[in-house]
């Protein structure tokens, strides 16, 4: 078994080389790393990289939380110091996760939180206090208690200053990537949901743009230590309380594409059930995305979450009538036509297509003389080596032609067989796909019969 030591053990050494034998930070680093894997010991549980302070040859990290540990608890403590201290814990933080466990198992995230249960005049204290939190529970929620929501929870109800608001906001999306627990502890806090009301309807665009990357964060579902998780009831709850004044939001900040973008991606994310489609259409949604796609014709950021939000609406059959009714087809036509070299919109604008003409011969009409065969055609010899162009497209092609069979010639016109079939070569993971939209365009197809019935086999009754 290999051997191994502490961290103290190592910060020790290099400390023993900078006092006594005058070597710079570098040099002592490399040369007690070079003693220690002579003597056969593994170093991979080790921080090799910690900035020290050169005259004590104490590591930075370490020499700050000590000293926050004995002033902190003091109130006549000088505010200046404690914030330099601070300042310097958040950079060391934000060079990678192992200083991050470090400084959690070094006690400093326990001292912010104990810190902030106390009333902070100083503001910039304050805030460097809810930033050093986050700089510390980046990629490590697990540090995250009951004590921090109580915590923001309290200061999200008295805090009036933007940038302080924002770091608390951010505090609660680190504590919910990867961690079932901490979001449903979230959702079950009645304060803080009346609060995220509160900001939804705030007149700070950055505090909107945080409370709805939150929002997305509340209903991720990416904790493999947890069976069934609560994904889909908290978008439902989110969704009840916010959706209709997040549509409405659209309107106020129409301006500000970057917070629309947001906003449209926010909107598409909680839209997980078919009345809340209808919600949307009545608070002016479909009317906004029509407007914002003549408006912002040039940016395939804000096109690609426009065409996400339409098909996240098209799941409601009436309001996909809508949609298309409102004029969504030559837009979306215009868009992939306009943008097709780029592709992940494309990806996003063929899989909106696909949704749209799902089981509805008049919006595969509508969308049909926009010439749109021809571009989806397009799209995919533009990019063969895109499996999820290729399937999206098939699906698009099968689901405009199932109800409309006087399509398929002019698919056919485009090379579109020859197009499927190098697709059928090149992606064989979706090749049922690819397999379903040469069968309804009427093309030669070999269907794989998965399973046949035997007349050998005879069934026995237990009697």
């Amino acid at each position: 078994m290999a051997k191994v030591i502490t961290q103290e053990t190592f910060d020790e050494v290099v400390k023993e080389n900078i006092v006594e034998f005058s070597m710079t930070a570098t040099e002592a680093r490399e040369e007690t790393t070079k003693q220690f894997e002579a003597q056969g010991i593994n170093l991979a549980n080790i921080i090799k990289d910690l900035n020290l302070n050169l005259e004590s040859g104490i590591p930075l990290l370490n020499e700050s939380i000590e000293y926050l540990r004995s002033k902190l608890v003091n109130h006549q403590c000088p505010e200046e110091e404690i914030c330099k201290h601070l300042a310097t814990v958040i950079a060391e933080c934000k060079l990678d996760v192992p200083h991050r466990v470090l400084a959690s198992k070094l006690g400093a995230y326990d001292l912010v939180v104990n810190k902030l249960e106390n009333e902070i005049v100083n503001k910039e204290m304050l805030s460097l206090l809810v930033q050093t939190a986050n700089a510390i529970i980046h990629k490590q929620p697990d540090v995250f208690n009951p004590k921090s929501l109580q915590i923001v929870s309290r200061l999200l109800k008295t805090e009036t200053d933007i940038v302080v608001v924002c770091e608390l906001l951010r505090w609660l999306q680190k504590a919910c990537v990867l961690h079932e627990m901490n979001r449903q502890m979230i959702m079950d806090d009645q304060g803080c949901l009346k609060q995220f009301k509160i900001l939804v309807d705030s007149d700070a665009a950055e505090i909107v743009k945080n409370v709805c990357t939150l929002f997305r964060f509340l209903i991720l579902d990416d904790d493999i230590r947890v069976e069934f998780g609560k994904a889909h009831e908290h978008a439902r709850t989110l969704a009840t309380e916010t959706l209709a004044d997040i549509t409405k939001l659209l309107f106020k900040y129409k301006s500000d594409q970057d917070l629309v973008c947001e906003l449209l991606l926010t909107i598409a994310a909680l839209t997980v059930r078919n009345e809340f489609c209808q919600v949307v259409e009545d608070a002016g949604g479909i009317k906004f995305i029509m407007d914002a796609m003549v408006e912002y014709s040039d940016s395939t950021k804000l096109l690609r979450e426009a065409c996400k939000l339409l098909k996240a609406l098209a799941g409601n059959d009436t309001v996909k009538v809508h949609i298309v009714q409102n004029g969504a087809a030559p837009l979306i036509e215009s868009a992939l036509n306009r943008h097709k070299d780029n592709e992940v919109f494309a990806r996003h604008a063929l899989a909106c297509v696909a949704t749209l003409v799902l089981r509805d011969k008049n919006n595969s009409k509508a969308l049909y003389e926009t010439g749109i065969a021809e571009t989806i055609v397009q799209a995919m010899k533009i990019h063969p080596q895109s499996k999820i162009i290729q399937r999206n497209a098939a699906w698009s092609i099968r689901n405009m032609v199932s109800r409309s069979r006087e399509q398929c010639d002019t698919f056919l016109s485009y090379g579109v067989e020859d197009v499927l079939n190098q697709a059928l070569v090149d992606h064989p993971t979706v090749a049922n796909d690819i397999k379903s939209a040469l069968r309804d365009l009427g093309c030669k197809v070999h269907l794989n019969e998965e399973w046949k019935a035997r007349s050998d086999i005879q069934i026995k009754h237990d009697e």
